[in-house]
């Protein structure tokens, strides 16, 4: 006897979703193994960072700490502390009081954004020494950016250790949806700017097409990734149930750091794998 498909309503479909992502985000043992995926993640993306930092040192240790040395040095610090605190997700994420959770979970995002900001920083001095412009203050930008950024959200941070004010904490979440948003705007300019003037050169190359290929895919990971950690802080913001800074929302944590800086991590050191090429003394010269 055949048995006729059982049809399900779109409010049974919705239910049923809806039974399974609370049965994750309240079972223990998916939590666990959530957060200690994460906690693998990071820790792989942290040593590919850093062999990639004793790839560079061993071919040019005479440079001593240039901007993609210190590049990668960061990468592996964000990425190791990531890994650190997932990997301690159970004691994490029950801290009182409730702020120092929100510290320990916003504190790398703070240096993941001063992690490719430093990048957007080298694009910056390339494109302004091709159009002969002065270059010496970008540094000091760049230092006094992050450094006011970091001044105030410390100040946040002191202000809800104190005062547990919900209007305080809702000016930090916005305020790092703000400084998200800065960052993505300014890899769209740089990037863009950096890939259309290397675009107007006449000289066709291999290496031109993949410098090209290199700063549009950095700029497009770069700025997706800013852009959604802005949409998402404001969620959690203005919604409860989107929160990142608790224990049964390991699905959303999940996703949310796989797009925001597990991925957008991995995939810009595999296109900035490139070694520098090694220098030649000159008082010997390769037989050819």
């Amino acid at each position: 006897m055949l048995r006729m498909p059982v049809q399900l309503a779109p409010m049974e479909v919705v239910g049923l979703v809806g039974n399974w992502w609370d049965e994750i985000n309240e079972s223990t043992r998916w939590q666990d193994g959530i957060f200690y995926a994460l906690c693998a993640a990071y820790a792989l993306v942290s040593s590919v960072a850093l062999i990639q930092l004793i790839r560079i040192e061993l071919r040019v240790p005479e440079y001593g700490w240039t901007t993609q040395k210190v590049f990668h040095l960061m990468n592996f610090i964000v990425n190791g502390v990531r890994a650190i605190l997932f990997g301690f997700h159970r004691q994490v994420f029950i801290f009182h009081p409730k702020v120092l959770t929100v510290i320990l979970l916003d504190f790398p995002g703070l240096l993941f954004f001063s992690t490719y900001t430093l990048l957007l920083l080298f694009w910056a001095e390339i494109y302004y020494q091709a159009r002969s412009l002065p270059t010496d203050k970008l540094r000091t930008v760049y230092i006094s950016a992050n450094s006011g950024i970091y001044f105030i959200q410390v100040c946040i941070w002191v202000y809800l250790c104190v005062t547990d004010n919900s209007i305080v904490e809702l000016i930090g979440k916005i305020f790092v949806a703000v400084v998200s948003i800065i960052a993505a705007l300014g890899f769209l300019l740089y990037g863009g700017r950096l890939f259309f003037m290397l675009r107007r050169f006449p000289i066709e190359s291999k290496g031109r097409r993949k410098k090209l290929h290199e700063i549009g895919s950095v700029t497009a990971i770069c700025f997706t990734c800013f852009l959604i950690r802005c949409f998402v802080v404001l969620l959690s913001a203005f919604d409860s149930d989107a929160s990142l800074d608790v224990l049964d929302h390991p699905v959303l944590n999940l996703i949310y750091y796989m797009l925001v800086e597990i991925l957008p991590s991995a995939l810009v050191l595999c296109i900035l794998r490139k070694l520098p090429p090694k220098r030649i003394s000159v008082q010997y010269h390769p037989i050819r």
